[in-house]
This record gives structure tokens, sequence and C-alpha cells, in this order.
């Protein structure tokens, strides 16, 4: 069969796409040949001149190149860092983080620590229509009240679109230090007992003049998490005894499973910055090691932080840290069973109050010990 026999049987189409992609195979390669030879030879030219010179014209060949640059970053740098709507448009001005209030919901576009942790800031949050102070708080993962709060507003109050609302890191709420107040008085000012006081201490955000005393500044601000505008009579801690040394277990085997090492109330729990749990006792009671393993740790290790703390080794994994006890009574290197009394809660450490710190470690992490306790 001839080559023209065989080109008239193809199909039309197929002909049409063959001329089509041959036209745009001369057109790039005549075209493109045509722009690099320009290219070349404008080159060709520059390189000549400056090497003529010697170097004459480099240093205002590098200052208007520099210039060129810049112009063209401020000319052209805003429209391409400008995000859609759908984005999240924020800065930071005067300490304090802004954002646009039609951005997507904003717990899902962080992990829930980065978006706790938001170092300390504030965000300024702009009232569309349809809002409401409790959907904006349920937008920002927080409670109704630390909304209202902040901004003084009440159950009736009406907000309105364009209306700017400050939305705190966490719930509780900021207050700002007047003389003579101590870290002491303003717990009790926002209904936190004793060892509660804690979590004023433990927020990575809050400075003091006195890392061990915590001294404030007059006019300083200062959060007070799960705080509520509440006054309740503050009660007194325990006086520590001296009591005997909880005896050698022997072979002892870990459960995997930890029972509580105290009783008393949780009065502050798992969080970014506090990965552990406080429990707090009037009375003050007994410490139990949660499961079976060996003292790895016992005493005021390193003279501040955890004061007098304990820790086992459950020898498949796990390790428990118990801190600011009052009275240890367990040694290092020995074996206790689950359940046995190796402490007294105390203040010891750098603590506001009498109550118990407790971690709980797998490889180093520290782990929620609300997800393990029984």
């Amino acid at each position: 069969m001839s080559r023209l026999q065989t080109r008239l049987k193809m199909p039309a189409i197929l002909k049409d796409w063959g001329d089509f992609f041959k036209f745009i195979n001369r057109y790039i390669r005549h075209r493109g040949y045509r722009w690099f030879s320009g290219f070349e030879l404008g080159k060709n030219a520059v390189v000549d001149l400056l090497y003529k010179k010697r170097g004459r014209y480099t240093r205002p060949f590098l200052h208007f190149g520099t210039v060129g640059l810049t112009f063209i970053v401020i000319t052209f740098g805003p429209l391409v860092l400008s995000q859609s709507e759908d984005e999240v448009a924020s800065e930071i001005v005067g300490g304090v983080l802004t954002a646009s209030a039609h951005v997507a919901d904003f717990n899902t576009l962080q992990a829930e620590e980065v978006r706790q942790y938001r170092g300390g800031e504030i965000i300024i949050h702009i009232v569309t229509d349809g809002e409401t102070i409790s959907s904006i708080a349920s937008r920002y993962g927080l409670q109704t009240t630390t909304v209202m709060w902040e901004n003084s507003l009440t159950e009736t109050s009406k907000i309105k679109p364009g209306q700017e609302l400050k939305i705190l890191p966490l719930d509780g709420i900021r207050h700002k230090v007047s003389r003579g107040e101590t870290i002491a008085s303003i717990g009790k000012k926002y209904s936190l007992e004793g060892s509660e006081i804690q979590v004023m201490v433990d927020y990575p955000f809050n400075e003091f003049l006195n890392d061990e005393t915590f001294d404030l500044a007059t006019g300083q601000y200062l959060m007070v998490p799960d705080g509520v505008r509440a006054s309740v009579v503050n009660t007194t801690g325990y006086v520590a005894r001296q009591l005997q040394i909880t005896p050698d277990a022997g072979s002892v085997t870990a459960t995997g499973s930890f029972v509580w090492p105290a009783t008393g109330r949780i009065t502050q729990g798992y969080r970014f910055y506090h990965k552990a749990i406080d429990i707090a006792n009037k009375g003050a009671g007994p410490i139990l090691a949660a499961d079976g393993g060996t003292v790895i740790g016992a005493g005021w290790l390193d003279g501040y932080g955890y004061g007098n703390r304990v820790i086992i080794d459950h020898g498949n994994g796990f390790v428990t840290l118990y801190a600011h006890l009052s009275v240890i009574q367990v040694q290092a290197g020995q074996r206790v069973n689950r359940g046995d009394l190796i402490g007294r809660m105390g203040n010891t450490g750098r603590s506001t109050g009498t109550h118990l710190h407790f971690e709980i470690r797998q490889g180093g992490v520290l782990l929620n010990p609300l997800s393990y306790l029984n």
C-alpha cells in the first residue's frame, strides 16, 4: 500500500493534531533561538564593556542592581505575600496579635499545643455579622466567660460587626497588678485556693521580679489560668512531720497499671506547659507509689524546681515522678510495691502551696497521667 493511500485512511483528527504539534515545534524553536541569540548578544556586550574598563563600571552596576532589586521587592512583595480571604491574616502590633475575623476556623489551622502556645500573645478578633460571644469563644477553644471578662462584657451584652474583642491564649483572667499585690492575694481574688496558685507560676509567659519569691511589678499584667471572678478563703498548709523509711519491697514487678498516688482534688491539669497533674489535699496526706518499681531518685536533687521529689523506674519503659514533697520515706536504690508509702505531700521547690506534682514518663516523653490512672 502506498504512503498516499495510508495517509488517506488516517482519521482526519489525527492528521490535524500532527500538523498542530509540528507547527508548535517549529514556532518554539524559531522564537526560542531568536530570544536566546538576543540574550547572548546583550550579555556579551555588557561583559566586553566591563572587561575593557577593567572594573570601572562594576560598582555602579552593582548599585543599580541593588536599587532595582529593592524596587521589585517593595513593589511586588506585598502582592506575593498577601493571603486569600480563606487564610489567616495576622500580625503582631505592640505585643498584641491581630487577626481578621473572616478567616477559616482557628482550631483547624494549628496543632493544639501550637494554638495554645501563641507566645502568650492576645488575639484581636474583629466581629462579623452573625457572630455571638459564645460562637467566638468556641472558635478559639475558650469558655464564654473568658471572652466576657477580658472585654468587660456581660451575658446581656450585644456585640456589633466591626467591634474588636481581645482573645486570651487560654481560659482564665488577665490581671493588672496593683501596688502591694502578691500572687497569693491575686489568686485568692480569682478563687484559687492554696496550691492552685501554682498555675500562675507554671504559666510560662508570666514574669516575676524574682523567680524564687515570685515578686511582682506594679502595673504588669499577670495571666491567671482558670481564674474566675469570685473570692474564697484560703486554707492553711500542712506542717511537715518526720516519718520512718518504708521498708524495701524486695523483688517487684510492675503491673503496667497506675493507682492514684494521692487523694484530693486536681488543682491543675495536663497542659502544654504543665505536662503533669497537681493534686491538693487540705491534710497534706500520704503519697503512694503508682506502680511497683525501683526508686532511682529521692531528695531535693537540684535545690530548686521540683523541690523534694521521688522518681520511680517501673522497669517497663514507664517512670513516675512525685514532686514538692514535705517528707520523703524512701531511698534511692530501694524497691517499692504498687501502693507503698513513699512520702508526704508538701510545698517545697518552686511551689505556691501544699500539693503533689505527679508525672508519668515513657521514653522521656511526658504523658497525660489522667489517661493512665485507675
